[in-house]
């Protein structure tokens, strides 16, 4: 996370930049959807943040109309999964 100075009527903070990689069809949307509702993919990442550690919890049901995923049973599970992931890309 890149770091940089914000000031905010005479103080000082330290604002931090949140970064992710999604697919250039994802984001395409993403954008299109933003500017749909008036803002914009940085402020609505902003907001989505902001809220998320409001709830400490996603601040809705995290489901998707377009694919069906299925939650690991443990952590093991979900590292494991991980590892062959990782491994199967970078041969």
């Amino acid at each position: 996370m890149a770091k940089r100075h914000h000031f905010v009527k005479g103080e000082v903070t330290i604002v931090k930049q949140a970064t992710t990689r999604v697919d250039d069809e994802e984001y395409e949307l993403f954008q299109r959807t933003a500017a749909s509702i008036g803002t914009t993919p940085s402020d609505a990442l902003r907001m989505f943040i902001i809220s998320f550690n409001d709830h400490h919890e996603f601040p809705y049901p995290v489901q998707s109309r377009r694919i069906s995923l299925e939650a690991f049973e443990t952590e093991e599970e979900a590292t494991q999964f991980a590892t062959n992931l990782t491994k199967e890309i970078l041969k």
